[in-house]
């Protein structure tokens, strides 16, 4: 007797669980094999293949989640302050709020901009390398994301906006753990957590605001700080604090399990670790490969605002769409053996990034880091092994390394 056909709904219900989220692959598959746009209940579809995915991120009749949004989904969202801080910031704000809040820091991130970043880089990662021989000297096993992928981001990111160098450990946890409020509301003691660290990252930001008031340097801080003072509706004092705070996790966390997976791969055929190691020009598209093949960034979703086609697909005004950006990174209709790592392939185009008015402002400066940590680690030890049991993030938007222990022979 053949085993029950998993319905799309019960395929995407199990990504929640432990196991889904331990590899969430298998669950994609499960619900591609009804469709790369298939309905899951009345008001609500999920996407992914990569065609539909990178149309829905395209398409202007498709907003993001934001307050009105909220107001019907979770009604009570105002009550904590770590989805009110979200809310507040660009990344879950539309036209024309989303272009005004975007606009007051694109400039900081341009490719000519993080381009001029490079030698800035290169100092931080050989200081953290640095560090990781000391803290590996004798054997002793290192935690490479505590170490080293999470503190390379976090140190560049801090230097950017104005953040002193002896609270970045800090950052880290308190950052992640307020980001635990973007996978949703079905966990009401996560929820909990992310409100008391957004809480604790709001006094703390109210501080540093302060500070740089009394005594402006080069930095983001300042530059919001006086752009809010100005009084002329550009930045409210809300806006102010949920843009902050996603400067802070969405420049460190993606970028640290960018790294994280980059070496773990490199790990796992030591083809590409020599490669890395020997060929100047192998880092960029190795970095590719990583972004289509283990993405930070899982799922997003839209609504849509009016009737749309989406592919073929009618949309209701009022549906939801769940982008398994992932999915869409391993359509077989997009790529030759999708679920294989392939640094040489050509014309990749992962969605990792998202796409449209809501590109990810960091990534020119993810890329870089990445393309200078990964071949100046594994030139620095070239025996370098994995250590102990990986841990990954229990995550379901936002999925990477949550511990990666190494040893540097």
């Amino acid at each position: 007797m053949s085993a029950p056909v998993t319905s799309p709904l019960e395929a995407f219900e199990a990504l929640a669980t432990s196991a889904g989220r331990r590899d969430p692959y298998p669950g994609y598959e499960a619900i591609r094999a009804h469709g790369n746009l298939v309905r899951l209940k009345p008001g609500r579809l999920v996407a992914v293949g990569h065609a539909e995915c990178a149309r829905a991120l395209r398409e202007p009749k498709l907003l993001v989640q934001d307050g009105d949004s909220y107001d019907i989904t979770f009604p009570s969202w105002r009550t904590h302050s770590s989805l009110r801080a979200f809310t507040s910031s660009m990344l879950y704000s539309n036209p024309p709020a989303h272009h005004r809040l975007r606009g007051l820091v694109n400039g900081a991130f341009t490719p000519p901009k993080v381009a001029q970043l490079r030698s800035v880089i290169e100092d931080m990662v050989d200081r953290l390398v640095d560090h990781v021989a000391d803290a590996g000297a004798g054997g002793s096993p290192v935690d490479l994301i505590a170490e080293f992928a999470a503190r390379l981001p976090i140190a560049v990111i801090s230097t950017m906006l104005g953040f002193p160098e002896r609270d970045q450990v800090w950052f880290r946890d308190i950052a992640s753990t307020v980001a635990e409020s973007t996978d949703g509301f079905t966990d009401p003691a996560a929820l909990a957590r992310a409100d008391a660290a957004m809480d604790e990252l709001s006094a703390y930001f109210a501080d540093l605001l302060d500070q740089r008031r009394r005594a402006p340097a080069d930095d983001l801080v300042t530059m919001l700080a006086q752009v809010h003072d100005a009084g002329d509706g550009r930045l409210s004092h809300d806006e102010l604090m949920g843009n902050l705070m996603v400067l802070l996790t969405a420049g460190f966390e993606t970028t640290s399990f960018l790294i994280g997976h980059g070496v773990l791969l490199a790990l796992d055929d030591q083809r590409h670790a020599h490669r890395l190691r020997t060929e100047p020009d192998f880092a960029a598209g190795y970095v590719e490969e990583i972004l289509r093949f283990e993405p930070p960034v899982h799922i997003t979703s839209r609504w849509a605002a009016t009737d749309v086609d989406l592919v073929g697909t009618p949309v209701p005004a009022g549906t939801k769409l769940v982008l398994v950006l992932a999915a869409g990174n391993r359509d077989p209709r997009r790529y030759v053996e999708p679920d294989t790592f392939d640094p040489d392939r050509r014309n990749s185009q992962p969605l990792s990034f998202g796409a449209g008015g809501h590109f990810c402002l960091g990534a020119p400066l993810a890329r870089l880091e990445a393309r200078i940590a990964l071949p100046t680690l594994l030139r620095r030890f070239p025996r370098l092994a994995i250590g102990g049991p990986i841990q990954y993030r229990h995550r379901l938007v936002v999925r990477g390394l949550d511990a990666l222990p190494i040893t540097i022979g």
